[in-house]
């Protein structure tokens, strides 16, 4: 059946529900051309305003996953699985997840994406990895996956290029808040990926995009219920983001977070709880685990073994990194020029931290982007953040600063003082605030 873009927009504006079948229509119209740049700005701000249903946010969901290529692991021995996070600071799971998965059996295709505004990017953090193909070739993609277990890369021009023209659209036309036009560019690309099972980490606090309990639980009851709509088995989590979640934040600094992390030298605790609990649900969803015990306990081992370490290890030589990254990292990871503790002005309690102004300084250092044609400087950031709850006085510092001058280093530990209040210590809220099954 032949459409009208303008009638199925008019509609829209109305306050009706469109089909299926006329979602299709403008989605695929947008991927050919068909439809205008000025028609699809007019639909989102009609979404922004009128909203969607459920089975209307499926179906543009599903219409932007068939606009390019759709992954099939079909051919694999095990489930290809795989998480979303919605962004935070010190955000270091995917490196330790990913590998963590496949030493249990399971495969990890993980489609990951660079940072935005004030949070990190896990495909940031893997270029600083001298060598690391963070954007290779499908066969090279395939290839890694079927013989590693797991393969973190970037996302490829053909997965899901409707979502990438709209998004386009909509970072010019004030329509990018959309909570029904966020779940669909989020799901399209993770079903484009061909997942049997997906876990959403949403993230609420100071230094998330959903900075309330209330938005953050309203993000993830609409992407685990779309996602399962279209046929994707998916829980989300929702956990704490009121401070970084790994004591560094910038990316290489983050990567031998990781390093540390998987070779047992350092361990934050609240980087294991999160990576853990995403961890198990993958392996039940994957039912490569009978329960949520049995896959902690499972990919427990596989982190204390070293197993998980040595995929990581594996993937990192097959994508063209360091053979010897994880037994030489300082070898190969840039460092800073200059690097020095920044104290508190007075010795305290840590009360409260604004994760997000800390995200903010490690952009203005150089270690993310305020235009996309920037270029990412990976070895400046924070080292040792002290963590809500913490004594704070002459020898601990709120953080140690790694900057490529003295004046940006200057900036950046007047930044962490701002964002840090000393005052009277409170327990630390759960990490895993909320688990979201539909």
């Amino acid at each position: 059946m032949t459409y009208l873009p303008q009638e199925i927009i008019r509609r829209k504006r109305d306050g009706q529900s469109l089909s299926a079948e006329e979602v299709r229509f403008l989605i695929d119209g947008l991927t050919r051309g068909t439809v205008t740049e000025g028609q699809a700005a007019a639909f989102a701000m009609a979404v922004i305003f009128r909203g969607m249903s459920r089975d209307e946010r499926v179906a543009l969901t599903l219409a932007m996953r068939d606009s390019g290529t759709v992954l099939d692991w079909s051919d694999l021995p095990g489930p290809a699985l795989d998480k979303h996070s919605s962004g935070g600071i010190g955000d270091t799971v995917s490196l330790m997840l990913a590998p963590a998965v496949a030493a249990c059996g399971g495969f990890v295709p993980m489609i990951s994406g660079r940072g935005l505004g004030h949070t990190g990017g896990t495909l940031d953090k893997l270029d600083a990895i001298p060598g690391y193909a963070s954007q290779p070739d499908n066969a090279l993609f395939r290839a890694v996956v079927r013989q590693v277990g797991c393969a973190v890369i970037g996302q490829t021009a053909d997965l899901a290029p409707a979502d990438k023209r709209l998004y386009a659209i909509r970072d010019v036309t004030a329509t990018v808040e959309s909570l029904d036009l966020i779940t669909a560019s989020i799901l399209s690309k993770k079903l484009a990926a061909g997942l049997h099972g997906l876990v959403l980490d949403v993230k609420a606090g100071s230094g998330a995009f959903m900075a309330t309990l209330d938005d953050a639980r309203g993000l993830a009851e609409s992407l685990v219920s779309v996602a399962n709509g279209a046929g994707l088995p998916t829980v989300g989590l929702i956990t704490d983001m009121n401070e970084p979640l790994a004591t560094a934040a910038g990316n290489a600094l983050e990567v031998r977070v990781a390093i540390d992390f998987l070779s047992g030298a350092r361990v934050d605790p609240r980087l294991w709880t999160v990576t853990v609990a995403c961890g198990a649900e993958m392996l039940v969803l994957g039912r490569l685990a009978p329960d949520l015990d049995a896959g902690r306990a499972a990919i427990e081992a596989a982190l204390t073994s070293g197993r998980a370490a040595e995929v990581f290890g594996r993937m990192v030589a097959a994508l063209g990194g360091p053979a010897d990254l994880m037994t030489r990292a300082d070898a190969h990871l840039a460092r800073a020029p200059v690097v020095r503790p920044v104290f508190a002005d007075e010795p305290g309690t840590v009360a409260s931290i604004d994760a997000r102004a800390i995200g903010v300084a490690v952009v203005a250092l150089g270690g993310g982007r305020t235009r996309p044609e920037d270029r990412i400087d990976p070895a400046v950031g924070f080292t040792d953040l002290a963590g809500i709850g913490t004594a704070v006085d002459g020898e601990r510092p709120l953080g140690v600063v790694h900057a490529a001058r003295d004046d940006m280093a200057d900036r950046a530990a007047a930044a962490l003082k701002a964002a840090y209040r000393l005052g009277a210590a409170t327990p630390a809220g759960p990490v895993i605030i909320e688990r979201v099954t539909g």
